[in-house]
């Protein structure tokens, strides 16, 4: 009797086991930090405009900055305007100012980005695999018109998916840049 509850258990055992290969993904990681005070933002501000010197791309060569660029301000404006904010030109007197800067770990350190942009989230690198995947920052700032220095911004880490299409690529970053700019209240 023994035997036979044993290889009925043993049978049991065995025909639960399944080998399973499980795709390797990307790392979805990502860790943000905000710094600052909205409360200049109200129903008499819709109007927003880029800032004149805050557009930056630090990224390794071959890479196209004016496409970087053109991701980044497509997704900030869809972000702000589902928000009720509208895009209007530097010349028209806007009501806030945005500002955003890229830079891969290659080329710029967490103690640069520290020095620079006076925060830093500091998302680990453990377990990811650097020649497929490197950490990259997104700092995003809003600007009061009259002020020099950002009255609020978003500094977000995560990794990069050099494989990914333009489409995908920029849902990512839509999806990114919404979340960074949820802070910001609708109007």
């Amino acid at each position: 009797m023994f035997k036979k509850l044993s290889c009925l258990l043993l049978t049991f055992i065995l025909t639960a086991c399944v080998t399973v290969d499980v795709p390797k993904s990307t790392p979805t990681r990502a860790t943000m930090v905000t710094s600052g005070d909205l409360s200049f933002l109200s129903q008499s501000t819709p109007r927003f405009a880029w800032h004149p010197s805050l557009a930056r791309v630090a990224t390794e060569e071959g890479v196209n900055e004016d496409k970087v660029v053109g991701l980044m301000r497509t997704a900030m404006t869809k972000a702000m305007e589902a928000k009720g904010y509208q895009l209007v030109s530097i010349d028209e007197s806007p009501d806030l100012l945005l500002g955003f800067g890229i830079a891969l770990e290659s080329e710029m350190s967490d103690a640069e980005i520290l020095k620079k942009a006076g925060l830093v989230p500091g998302l680990s690198t453990a377990g990811v695999d650097a020649d497929k995947h490197e950490k990259g920052s997104v700092l995003v700032a809003l600007f009061h018109p009259r002020m020099a220095e950002p009255a609020w911004r978003a500094l977000a880490q995560g990794f990069t998916d050099s494989e990914l299409n333009k489409d995908d690529r920029q849902q990512r970053v839509d999806e990114l840049v919404a979340l960074m700019l949820g802070a910001v209240p609708s109007i």
